[in-house]
């Protein structure tokens, strides 16, 4: 302690001497150039001769709004501004899993994996790819429960190139038989992946998916079946395509791009175009609403080898309990957003750092006090009808500030619009399903203006409601979907005496 008062006493003495001016004459400076040219102009003062600078000015919103054109055909076309030599541009699609209750399960499976291949301009996936190689290009196709995207991102002054492509890409596929074989080995290959994985989360949403809506809508299988790999040709992907492929469900969206040669290029590739099917006769489309069941769904298996090596991953049972929550379309999307964030949690091997859920409920109050347990994750999934609260858990066979999780949330967001490919996502679907977009500092307004008691309304309501169970691994020891159901609705949450660990 005396050392620390001595070197602080002498570092304020230094200081005091660097302050001090000399006894006598004019105060006591420094040359801050060596040479003559501009001698004793201070550095406030700006240099003789030299140009005014023109900065930077706030201009509104900072034209980062988001323009949005609908054409003639019902196709809507939104751009966003952002500086830069490249662009990230793509078509999103109102089409996905949720759409094939009248159809074989699996086509948007089949849809993602033929994206980019072959089409009417385009002999094979390598012409595809050479041709965006010139303007430094990459592409993705992704699909969802309710959304199909085809993105590309490339140099901006490729524009009409890339958007006459993205055209061929989605309303001029071949589907050749060869490509379709290929496509059923990869999905095939996806699905033996899937059951074979260390990681089982993907798994484990698919199964509280089907528990929570059960055979309808978003709970459908967003993986092809393994009975479905063989019948899907050609015909069947085409007579689904004709029905959901349609310009008034489609938003070409991009980001680093001028909106008026977007539109331009839209109207040269996208209007008056006859796709590969044909013309749309009498469009029949699914527009049923989530029905949310609850309910349970087991797959008992070993997992005693899903991790070989000299230090496998020990044994673990996997369980995720589900909660209705809201769609992203009501008022309590940004609440159960901040609940989502409160949570947090995470793995007990990574948890050790800023932003990785240390100071969340899950990791304070499960995490911390029990060492069995591995995982404790909180995941809100939500949709435009619905949506989804899930945490998962997985385990050998309460208090956080309500600041901290929306602070959290805004830098979250923040973090994450400062990449273009994740501005392109956010435009596309959200003009997809609004018809407009909210701008960031909007949503953080609406974060912010989120009350501990919005936080108890939303979390009592659903609370209320049905659970939804996935369990997989050696369930022997798993509650019965009635005491789980129980513990949710009790005051402590406590399962009954037989289940716990010291009785």
């Amino acid at each position: 302690m005396a050392t620390a008062v001595w070197a602080a006493a002498r570092l304020l003495r230094g200081s005091a001497a660097l302050c001090a001016r000399p006894k006598f004459g004019s105060p006591a400076h420094r040359r801050f150039s060596s040479g003559a040219t501009y001698p004793n102009i201070p550095l406030s003062s700006p240099l003789p001769g030299v140009p005014k600078p023109i900065f930077a000015t706030v201009d509104g919103q900072e034209k980062f709004e988001t323009k949005v054109t609908t054409l003639d055909n019902g196709l809507r076309v939104a751009s966003q501004n952002k500086f830069g030599q490249f662009c990230t541009l793509g078509i999103l699609i109102n089409s996905g899993s949720r759409y094939e209750a009248k159809y074989l399960s699996g086509i948007a499976h089949f849809l993602e994996k033929l994206a980019f291949s072959s089409t009417a301009r385009f002999d094979s996936k390598d012409e595809i790819l050479l041709t965006l190689e010139k303007h430094g290009g990459i592409c993705d196709c992704q699909t969802s429960r309710d959304t199909t995207m085809y993105a590309v991102s490339a140099d901006s002054k490729g524009l009409d190139t890339v958007v006459g492509l993205l055209a061929d890409v989605v309303l001029h596929p071949r589907l050749t038989d060869e490509e379709i074989e290929m496509t059923r080995m990869a999905v095939q290959f996806e699905l033996e992946d899937l059951n074979m994985r260390p990681d089982p989360e993907p798994l484990l949403t698919e199964m509280i998916h089907e528990a929570a809506f059960r055979e309808n809508t978003v709970g459908l299988h967003r993986f092809c079946p393994v009975e479905n790999i063989g019948k899907i040709d050609r015909e069947v992907l085409h007579s689904y395509l004709k029905n959901y492929y349609t310009p008034d469900r489609m938003v070409l969206a991009g980001v680093g791009v001028e909106h008026e040669h977007l539109v331009e290029c839209a109207r040269k590739y996208l209007l008056g175009v006859q796709p590969a099917w044909g013309a749309p006769g009498a469009v029949d489309v699914d527009s049923s609403v989530a029905q949310y069941t609850g309910g349970i769904i087991k797959v008992e298996r070993d997992m005693s080898n899903v991790s070989l090596g000299p230090t496998p991953i020990p044994e673990l049972t996997h369980i995720m309990v589900g909660l209705e929550s809201c769609s992203f379309l009501e008022e309590d999307f940004i609440p159960f957003a901040v609940l989502n964030m409160m949570m947090g949690g995470g793995g007990s091997f990574s948890a050790g750092g800023p932003g990785k859920g240390m100071f969340s409920r899950l990791y304070l109050n499960v995490l911390n006090r029990h060492h069995w347990m591995y995982n404790a994750t909180s995941y809100h999934h939500s949709y435009e009808d619905t949506g989804l609260l899930c945490i998962h858990a997985s385990a050998d066979p309460r208090q956080v500030e309500l600041e901290r999780a929306k602070t959290q949330l805004m830098s979250m967001l923040m973090m994450n619009l400062e990449s273009r490919p994740v501005i392109f996502e956010d435009v596309g679907r959200q003009v997809l399903a609004t018809h407009s977009r909210k701008l960031p500092h909007e949503l953080c307004t609406l974060i912010r203006n989120v009350k501990p008691e919005d936080i108890k309304r939303v979390a009592s309501k659903m609370l209320r409601g049905k659970p939804a169970v996935a369990a997989l691994g050696d369930l022997t020891d798993l509650p019965t979907y009635e005491h789980i159901q129980a513990a949710l609705s009790s005051r402590d949450g406590r399962l009954p005496r037989t289940y716990r660990l010291f009785r």
